[in-house]
């Protein structure tokens, strides 16, 4: 479908250009960003006639990667033209004003809820637009705070939160990463949005009970991807993904801003966990200053929920450079330079525009929407470097006001009922998958031998 249109469309956009010739300056920035956001969103067909709004086919958590995405490139750019589309699957998707809509909540994680909560909250901090008829975008994002820490299960391994949420589920007796990673790191947003100490506390008890475990470890910094509660909460995955390094990362930056590096513990923690990322995920057989998703990339495995992950990295690491300035001479040259190696990349399609998966030199492979929309958000986050991003507390936002609905004061810290007797006949995928490909496994040893782990 992709090939399709965009070699018709988007050579309308484009005209003869062949390929993305990218300049690290705003202007040349803007124009790679616009071309692959306008790639990505053709693609996107569920505000048409006949389909849901904000749902992707299978992927229900990653239209709330694709509208952070969207509103982030519209907060640099100042191009509205995705942003009908955008509101309308926000808004469609909200379910109880906490995205965990009844169509979709049988077969969901808290990885997927959280994804969209991560998007509503996005949009509180840069000032996105809203309808009045609607709720705040902070109320939103506060709604799924307040949904996944009744969820939280002292029972089992201490505390934390299950990766699925029903017993019924396959991934309900593993606790991972990108679930506890994403609550923390709405928890620290919240709090430095609201000021709220009851956030500040939520998320310093969840990388507490991440060290603890282990799925963070302080020692080396390395993330785990996921414990198993039937294997006495051990790690049942050392498997490193970009996806869990970016919301313990930044949910630290925050943090770090919050206590205004007051606090050794955020300030090691940043530290620590951005020298880790930076050596694994910018490996110096590519050079090193260019992302690549080590643990699929190198052996052509990924899934298309992979392929998502690097961009929401960038996102991360772009923020990291807002809350903690003294970053970013660590960070702006890898952005810079993905930035430099995708646009090298895009010369997919009939236009030859269309962005591939690897951003290092390579044959091009293939394009869908998650490359597009991975080129998107490294475009993006790299134009962070010349506008003046500011992300607004509540105090210094006066569109997105407070939530009047807000309970943050009183959350129960009990796991809420999840009985349930649905079964599940989608495909859906949460965004981390339960079956792990031995060639994984094996590239993955050879990362972690190198950290010595």
């Amino acid at each position: 479908m992709l090939g399709k249109y965009l070699g018709i469309t988007s050579a309308l956009l484009v005209g003869s250009v062949v390929g993305i010739d990218l300049q690290i300056n705003e202007e040349s920035l803007k124009d790679a960003a616009a071309t692959a956001a306008f790639n990505t969103m053709l693609n996107y067909t569920s505000n048409t006639t006949g389909h849901i709004p904000g749902y992707i086919s299978e992927k229900w958590w990653e239209g709330g990667a694709l509208f952070q995405t969207m509103i982030e490139y519209w907060y640099v750019t100042g191009d509205t033209s995705n942003n009908p589309a955008v509101s309308q699957g926000m808004y469609w998707q909200r379910g109880d004003n906490n995205y965990f809509p009844a169509n979709f909540s049988a077969y969901l994680g808290n990885d997927d809820q959280m994804a969209w909560g991560l998007a509503a909250m996005t949009a509180a901090e840069l000032g996105y637009p809203q309808e009045t008829s609607m709720p705040s975008w902070l109320t939103l994002a506060e709604g799924v705070f307040q949904a996944q820490v009744r969820r939280w299960d002292s029972q089992s391994c201490g505390g934390g939160l299950h990766w699925q949420i029903f017993p019924y589920q396959v991934g309900y007796n593993i606790k991972n990463a990108i679930s506890n990673g994403g609550l923390f790191q709405l928890s620290a947003r919240l709090a430095r949005y609201t000021q709220n100490q009851t956030y500040s506390d939520w998320a310093e008890k969840i990388w507490d009970w991440s060290v603890r475990v282990p799925i963070l470890d302080t020692h080396r910094w390395t993330i785990a991807d996921s414990i198993g509660i039937n294997d006495q909460c051990a790690p049942t995955s050392k498997i490193q993904w970009t996806s869990n390094y970016g919301p313990y990362l930044s949910g630290a930056a925050y943090m770090y801003n919050v206590t205004q590096g007051t606090t050794s513990k955020w300030k090691s923690g940043l530290d620590g966990l951005l020298n880790t990322t930076l050596n694994i995920f910018f490996p110096e057989q590519y050079g090193g200053n260019i992302m690549v998703e080590i643990a699929c990339e190198p052996r052509d495995v990924c899934d298309t929920n992979q392929e998502d992950f690097k961009g929401l990295l960038a996102s991360d690491l772009a923020s990291v450079t807002i809350l903690a300035p003294y970053t970013a001479p660590q960070i702006r040259p890898k952005l810079q330079g993905s930035a430099v190696g995708a646009a090298k990349q895009c010369i997919g399609g009939a236009d030859q525009t269309l962005c591939g998966q690897r951003w290092y030199p390579s044959p091009w492979e293939s394009a869908d929407l998650e490359t597009q929309l991975s080129a998107t958000s490294l475009f993006t986050s790299n134009l962070v470097a010349f506008a003046d991003v500011q992300l607004a507390t509540q105090a210094t936002s006066s569109q997105n006001g407070s939530s009047a609905e807000s309970q943050a004061g009183t959350t129960s810290n009990t796991m809420s009922s999840t009985s349930s007797t649905a079964s599940t006949t989608s495909t859906d995928r949460p965004n981390g998958a339960a079956v792990i490909p031995r060639s994984l496994w094996v590239v993955n040893v050879l990362i972690l031998g190198q950290l010595g782990l």
